[in-house]
């Protein structure tokens, strides 16, 4: 994979979300009792195709020589902007979800704010200047946000980790729970070390009843081209007053979401990536039939296909990853939640889904 990792900003390629200058560990690692842990680097639990951070280049090139169709909606997409009064709304006594765009969730769990992968600027890349620009302005202001108890991170790429958006978080969140390695990138960004909990594989915290364990994923990470794999990825569970909710964070399709779904024996809600997938990285990413096998492995209730609808990232049209998972969903009477950006969802109530990006251009 460390192919994977070289610097694609400068040339536009697809996946920017793998690109800095800088390593976070030092010669020996603090790491070497994590079973995911050998030889320096993270490991997923199984090996991928040798040819696997090739794939990259071959995508890479194709952004090089081939003019994309139909990656960037033609029309704004519908965003319903949060204000502090909607929010203090929401049923203190329920759990909520809000997706804010890609893969940023805000959570209001029993009355406190989570944000999942909250990533607000303008741009998944190193630089305000270039790289994947947002469709639209995200829903979300962070000063209406009263208090905020905690941030979770899947792992370090940029589309994920966005440091404006943590450094303007850095002092307002209680706790920041990331994956083995990410202390030391958010410490860079102002989190004070002491609100950082880092977790391997099914390893837990508790923060005031609720319950957030790290799982497995198979992905990659680094932010340039030396540090492939020097921080681990993670999937989340999050147990709250009797209900789970399971945040996939990026994975290729694998084994793990079977044993995941039987640990905790199902889900009110699997938030799954389901968008910028392409052939040629089969392995880290998953294409809408894999989303929907590991929905099913998960064991959930309610399907809601996150990783789409904000970024171009990839070489299919912008709503076909919405369009080929409402079709499975259809197949498998599977339950889809599709909201827009910015639309509250209250876990265990009944409501009318709208797939809001039928008819768009």
């Amino acid at each position: 994979m460390r192919a994977k990792n070289l610097c694609r900003s400068i040339l536009g390629l697809p996946l920017i979300a793998g690109c800095t200058f800088s390593s976070v560990h030092p010669s020996v690692s603090p790491y070497a009792n994590s079973p995911q842990y050998a030889g320096g680097v993270f490991h997923n639990q199984g090996a991928l195709p040798a040819d696997a951070g090739a794939g990259n280049w071959r995508a890479g090139l194709r952004t090089l020589f081939r003019r994309k169709v139909g990656t960037v909606p033609q029309a704004a997409i519908p965003v319903q902007p949060l204000s502090g009064q909607m929010l203090e709304g929401l049923d203190n006594n329920a759990n909520h979800l809000i997706r804010l765009g890609h893969s940023s969730l805000l959570l209001k769990l029993q009355g406190k704010y989570w944000l999942v992968d909250p990533m607000l600027s303008l741009r998944a890349s190193p630089f305000s200047f270039v790289g994947p620009r947002r469709y639209s302005e995200p829903p979300l202001r962070l000063e209406i946000l009263p208090d905020v108890e905690g941030v979770v991170i899947s792992h370090d790429h940029y589309d994920h980790l966005d440091a404006p958006t943590i450094a303007l978080l850095s002092t307002r969140a209680r706790h920041y729970l990331v994956p083995l390695g990410l202390k030391a990138r958010l410490t860079g960004m102002g989190v004070p070390a002491e609100r950082i909990t880092e977790l391997d594989w099914w390893q837990s915290a508790t923060v005031e009843g609720l319950v957030v364990t790290a799982t497995p994923a198979q992905h990659f990470s680094g932010r340039g081209p030396w540090d492939t794999n020097q921080t681990l990825w993670a999937s989340w569970v999050f147990e709250s007053a009797g209900q789970r909710l399971f945040f996939s964070g990026d994975s290729g399709y694998f084994q793990g979401f079977r044993e995941i779904g039987e640990r905790f024996g199902g889900f009110d809600a699997a938030c799954i990536e389901n968008g910028a997938y392409d052939p040629a990285w089969p392995s880290v990413h998953m294409r809408p039939e894999e989303t929907m096998q590991a929905f099913l492995d998960l064991q959930a209730k309610l399907l809601v296909p996150i990783h789409n609808s904000t970024f171009d990232l990839a070489f299919h049209g912008w709503s076909e990853p919405l369009k080929a998972i409402a079709h499975l969903a259809d197949t498998h009477g599977v339950a889809l939640a599709t909201p827009e950006l910015g639309e509250p969802m209250t876990l265990g109530r009944a409501r009318v889904n709208v797939r809001w990006w039928e008819g768009m251009p």
